[in-house]
C-alpha cells in the first residue's frame, strides 16, 4: 500500500466510506480566484463554498489537488532539485466539511487514517495546535492519547490559517512525524525546528472564525474544516525515506532521466535529474491544463519551467530534445489518476519537444554570445546592464539564464543597469505609437499593456472565471470607476472571452461584481495581448481593483464554435472537389451563420455544392474529437496544416485536427488540419449538421460561400420543408409531386405565353404573312414601304415581325415601331435583300432614332435597329423614314 498511487486511493477511498463526496481535481488554473496565478492548495476550488457564495450538493469533501508553486508569493522554483521536500508541482490530500463536522471529527478522521490505515509508529508522531486553542489540545489528548509534550503550543501564524486580510480563518493542528534521532532537527517551536528530523505532513485547519476588519473578528455561525496532506511527503514516510525524491514516483521518472542522458543521479548532477523529474511534472500538468508557452503570465512561468529542465538536461550532456521522451513514464506513473494527461499526450510531447528544439538554439547562441562578452571579466567581475539586455532583447537569451550562467564563474549583473536598458527600450516604443486621430486613440491600448501586461485567455477550457478589474476606459481616457449606463472597455487579468480573430466574432456574456453588473456585447483584441470587453454598465459601480466573474453567453458561443469548426470542414472538402488551389480567401464566423471566401475561378456547380455539403456532414457524423496541438509554423505546415489567408502566426501555432477523411488519397488519415486560434467544437458531432446556402462571386477568382450549422441549419431546412407543404396544398398535389406539378406549369405558362405573344402580333400587324404586309403597304416613290406604330408588342419581337414583314412583301422597307408603357420608342427598320444596293437599314433606323429623341442606331444593312424616349413621335419617326426613300 505504500506506493504514490495505492495511498492517493487509500486515501479518498477511506473518506468516501465515511461519508464524503470524492471530488475531481480542479485546474491548475483557478477559475475562482483571481489573485492566484495557479492553484496552489485544496480549498482553491471550494473557496466560494465556505464563503458562502457557492452552493454545493454536498456538505462534505474529499480531493487529491494537483498544485504548482512557481509564480507569485508561492514560488518554490530555485529551490527544486537542491533539497529534499521543495517541489514546483506536488499533490495535496484534503478533506472538507462546509458546516458538516468540525474539530472533534476531523481529529479523529485523521488519527484513524495515519495510525490505523497508513499504519505509521504513533509514537513517532506529534502535533501542533495554535497556543490558545485549548478545545484542539484536549481533543487531541483524548482521541489519540498523545501527551502533553506530543502536543505543542504554537503562538505564531504558522498555526493560525486566513484567507486573506479579512474572511474566514481560524487555528490550525498540525501533523508532524519523526524521522528519528539520527536526523539533526528539533520539533516545531524548538530552535533546531529548521531541521530534518521532524516534517510536517498533514495540517487541519479549523475555520471558525471571520475576519471582518483587522481589529475585529467573530464566530463563524458554520465552523469548517479544511485539511491538506501532501502526497509526496507522506508517500516518503511510508516507503521509510526522508527524501520526496527517493520515493516510487520519482524514481521512476529519474531511472528514465538516467537512462536517456547515460549520467548517474549522484553527486552534483543529482540535482539536474530531480530539478527534470520535478519540472515534467508541472510542465506536462500545466499544458494538460490549457497552458501554453509564451513570454507573459502564467504562460511565462511555464516556459522558465520548462527552459530550466532544459538547461539541466544539457549540463548532463544532452545535445537534442530529450524531456519530451520521459513523458511516457510519466503518463504510465499518473495517467491513471489523472486522465487529463493520456488525452494531452500528444499535445504535451509537442509542446515539450518544440520548446527544447528551440531553446536549444537560443541557448547555443546566448552561450556563445556570453563567453565573448566575459571574456574579460574574472571572478567578482559584473557583466554590464547593456550587453544583458542585448543578450535578451536581441537574442533572446533571457536574464535568469545569463545569471544561471555566470554564477558558476563567479560573476554577477548588472540588475540596474539592465533594468535602464529596459525602460528606455518601452520608452522609445511608446513614442513610436504616438500620434494623432485613431492612432494616438490606440496609444491607451499601448500604455495599458505596458502596465499591466496581456491578458490571460482562459477561454479554451473554460466559459466562466474570475477575473480582476485592471482597467476601466470610457470615452477614449481610463477611469477609476463606472456606473448605471455608462458605456466602457474593460479589461481583467484573465478572461474566458474570446477576442475577435482569425474572422470569429469576440464573445458576449456578462460580468459581475459585489457591485455592479455589466452587459458585454463584444470583445476586441488592442495593443498585442490585451482583451478589452466592450460592455455597458447595466447596475451599480464597477471600480478598477474589483474581483469579477466573467460569464460567457453559453448558447452564443456555442454557434460561434459550431460555425468555425464548419468552416474547417467545408475548406477541405472544396479543396478535394474543387483542387489544392483553393485556399481561404478570409471568413466572418457568426453566432447566426458563417461566410467566408475562397479561391477559385468560376462559379461552383450545385451538383459541387450538393458534394461538398455531404462530404462534411459525413465528418460530422463521425462525431471525432476535436484534437489541438502546439508546432512551430514550419512544422505544422511541413505536416500538412493549412494557413489562413491574412493571418499573422507566431513561431508557435495552435493546430486544430478534425476527422477522418473516408475518400480519396487522405483516405484514413486526419480530414482537417489548420493552424487556428479560434475556439471549436470538442468533437465534430457537436456541429450537428451543415447546410451550405449560397455560392457567389466578391471578386475576380474568388467566390463566397455561406452555410448554416446546427439549429440555424435545422430552423433552415424545416422552413424550406414548410413552404413544400403550402406548395403542395395550393397545388393539390403531395410533397413529392410538386417539382413535376411546377415543371408541368411552368411548361404549360411558356406555351400560353407563346400563344399570346403571337396573337398580340398578328392583332397588332392586323393578321399575318402577305396579306397583312400587302393591306398595310403603300408605294413610296416607286418602293414598297410598310410603317406601322405597335401597341403591346415588346420591343423584343420587332425584328421577328420585321422579317415576317419582309417576307410578306416580297420587294420593299418595313420600319416597325413599338412604344413601351413608359413612352420609349423602339425602331426597327428592314430592306429586302433586291433593294439593299440603294437602302441602307442604318441610314434609316437613324432617321427615325432622331424624331423620337434617340441617338446613333446600328446593325447590318438589312435590318438595324435603335430607340429613345419620345414614343409619342412614333408617327412623325415613319414618315421621316419614307421622306428619306423619297429622296
Amino acid at each position: 500500500m505504500s506506493g504514490v498511487n495505492d495511498i492517493r486511493s487509500t486515501f479518498l477511498e477511506y473518506f468516501k466510506t465515511n461519508g464524503h463526496e470524492v471530488v475531481s481535481s480542479s485546474p491548475l488554473v483557478p477559475r475562482n480566484d483571481p489573485t492566484l496565478m495557479f492553484t496552489n492548495a485544496g480549498m482553491v476550488q471550494f473557496k466560494n463554498v465556505f464563503t458562502g457564495l457557492e452552493q454545493r450538493p454536498y456538505s462534505t469533501a474529499a480531493t487529491a489537488q494537483k498544485c504548482v508553486r512557481a509564480g507569485g508569493k508561492h514560488n518554490d522554483l530555485d529551490n527544486v532539485g537542491y533539497t529534499a521536500r521543495h517541489h514546483t508541482f506536488f499533490e495535496m490530500l484534503g478533506n472538507f466539511s462546509f458546516g458538516d463536522y468540525f474539530k472533534e471529527r476531523a481529529i479523529e478522521l485523521a488519527w484513524n487514517l495515519i495510525t490505523k490505515e497508513f499504519g505509521l509508529d504513533r509514537n513517532r508522531l506529534l502535533v501542533t495546535v495554535y497556543h490558545t486553542d485549548d478545545e484542539a489540545f484536549g481533543l487531541w489528548k483524548k482521541i489519540a492519547g498523545l501527551s502533553d509534550e506530543k502536543i505543542i503550543r504554537i503562538p505564531t501564524s504558522d498555526n493560525f490559517w486566513a484567507m486573506g486580510d479579512t474572511g474566514p480563518c481560524g487555528p490550525c493542528s498540525e501533523i508532524f512525524y519523526d524521522h528519528g534521532d539520527h536526523i539533526w532537527g528539533g520539533p516545531p517551536g524548538s530552535p533546531e525546528e529548521d531541521g530534518d528530523r521532524f516534517i510536517e505532513i498533514w495540517n487541519l485547519v479549523f475555520m471558525q472564525y471571520e475576519q471582518i476588519t483587522k481589529e475585529e473578528r467573530v464566530d463563524l455561525p458554520r465552523p469548517s474544516i479544511d485539511t491538506g496532506m501532501g502526497l509526496e511527503r507522506v508517500a516518503a514516510v511510508l516507503q521509510g525515506k526522508h527524501d520526496n525524491y527517493d520515493i516510487d514516483l520519482f524514481r521512476a521518472l529519474i531511472e528514465a532521466s538516467v537512462e536517456l542522458t547515460g549520467v548517474k543521479a549522484e553527486g552534483e548532477r543529482r540535482a539536474s535529474h530531480r530539478v527534470i523529474a520535478d519540472h515534467l511534472r508541472s510542465s506536462a500538468f500545466l499544458i494538460a491544463d490549457g497552458v501554453l508557452p509564451s513570454n507573459e503570465g502564467r504562460g511565462y512561468v511555464l516556459r522558465r519551467i520548462m527552459r530550466r529542465a532544459m538547461r539541466h538536461a544539457e549540463l548532463l550532456g544532452a545535445r537534442e530534445p530529450v524531456i519530451y521522451k520521459l513523458l511516457p513514464t510519466l503518463v504510465q506513473q499518473m495517467g491513471r489518476a489523472y486522465p487529463e494527461l493520456v488525452r494531452a499526450e500528444a499535445l504535451i510531447s509537442e509542446t515539450l519537444k518544440l520548446e527544447e528544439t528551440r531553446f536549444r538554439k537560443t541557448l547555443e547562441r546566448g552561450l556563445s554570445l556570453l563567453s565573448d562578452a566575459t571574456s574579460d571579466l574574472k571572478k567578482g567581475d559584473s557583466l554590464d546592464g547593456e550587453t544583458v539586455f542585448k543578450l535578451y532583447d536581441t537574442y533572446g537569451f533571457p536574464l535568469d539564464l545569463t545569471q544561471d550562467a555566470l554564477r558558476a564563474r563567479g560573476i554577477g549583473v548588472d540588475i540596474t543597469g539592465f533594468n535602464d536598458a529596459m525602460q528606455r527600450q518601452k520608452a522609445e516604443a511608446r513614442a513610436h505609437w504616438a500620434g494623432s486621430g485613431d492612432k494616438a486613440t490606440e496609444t491607451i491600448w499601448f500604455e495599458l499593456k505596458e502596465k499591466h501586461g496581456a491578458t490571460e485567455f482562459l477561454g479554451y477550457s473554460s466559459e466562466v472565471a474570475e477575473g480582476q478589474v485592471l482597467a476601466i476606459v470610457k470615452d477614449g481616457v481610463a477611469v477609476d470607476s463606472a456606473s448605471t449606463g455608462d458605456a466602457v472597455q474593460v479589461i481583467v487579468n484573465q478572461t474566458p472571452f474570446y477576442g475577435e480573430s482569425g474572422g470569429q466574432m469576440g464573445d458576449a456574456g456578462k460580468i459581475a461584481s459585489d457591485t455592479a453588473s455589466l452587459s458585454v456585447s463584444d470583445v476586441q483584441k488592442k495593443g498585442e495581448g490585451l482583451f478589452v470587453h466592450i460592455a455597458e454598465v447595466s447596475d451599480g459601480t464597477i471600480r478598477v481593483g474589483d474581483a469579477v466573474v466573467l460569464t460567457v453567453d453559453h448558447a452564443r458561443r456555442s454557434r460561434l464554435r459550431s460555425n468555425h469548426s464548419a468552416t474547417h470542414l467545408i475548406h477541405e472538402a472544396l479543396r478535394e472537389i474543387l483542387g489544392s488551389h483553393v485556399a481561404q480567401k478570409g471568413s466572418l464566423v457568426a453566432p447566426e451563420r458563417l461566410r467566408f471566401d475562397v479561391s477559385h475561378p468560376k462559379p461552383i456547380t450545385a451538383e459541387e455544392l450538393k458534394v461538398v455539403e455531404e462530404m462534411a456532414n459525413e465528418i460530422v457524423i463521425q462525431n471525432a474529437p476535436v484534437t489541438t496541438r502546439l508546432m512551430s509554423v514550419d512544422d505544422a505546415i511541413a505536416e500538412g496544416a493549412m494557413a489562413l489567408f491574412g493571418e499573422k502566426y507566431g513561431d508557435e501555432v495552435r493546430v486544430v485536427s478534425m476527422g477522418t477523411a473516408v475518400h480519396g488519397p487522405k483516405a484514413g488519415k486526419p480530414y482537417s488540419v489548420e493552424l487556428c486560434g479560434g475556439t471549436h467544437v470538442t468533437a465534430t458531432g457537436d456541429i450537428g449538421l451543415v447546410r451550405i446556402l449560397s455560392d457567389s462571386a466578391v471578386g475576380a477568382g474568388v467566390r463566397r460561400i455561406e452555410a448554416l450549422t446546427g439549429e440555424a441549419a435545422r430552423a433552415y431546412l424545416s422552413e424550406q420543408d414548410e413552404r413544400v407543404k403550402q406548395l403542395a396544398t395550393a397545388l393539390k398535389v403531395q410533397p413529392g409531386d410538386v417539382v413535376s406539378r411546377v415543371e408541368a406549369l411552368v411548361d404549360e405558362r411558356r406555351k400560353l405565353e407563346r400563344e399570346l405573344a403571337d396573337a398580340k402580333r398578328k392583332l397588332a400587324m392586323g393578321g399575318s404573312g402577305q396579306a397583312a404586309a400587302d393591306e398595310g403597304a403603300r408605294d413610296v416613290a416607286g418602293t414598297r414601304f410598310l410603317g406601322k406604330v405597335l401597341k403591346g408588342v415588346d420591343a423584343k419581337d420587332l425584328k421577328g415581325l420585321v422579317d415576317e414583314s419582309k417576307a410578306g412583301l416580297g420587294s420593299g422597307v418595313v420600319t416597325l415601331i413599338s412604344v413601351s408603357e413608359d413612352g420609349k420608342a423602339s425602331v426597327v427598320v428592314g430592306v429586302t435583300a433586291d433593294l439593299a444596293g440603294r437602302f441602307s437599314a442604318v441610314d434609316l433606323v437613324r432617321v427615325a432614332a432622331a424624331v423620337v429623341g434617340g441617338k446613333g442606331g446600328g446593325g447590318r444593312p438589312d435590318m438595324a435597329q435603335a430607340g429613345g424616349p419620345d414614343g409619342d413621335k412614333a408617327d412623325a419617326a415613319i414618315e421621316a423614314v419614307a421622306a428619306a426613300l423619297a429622296g
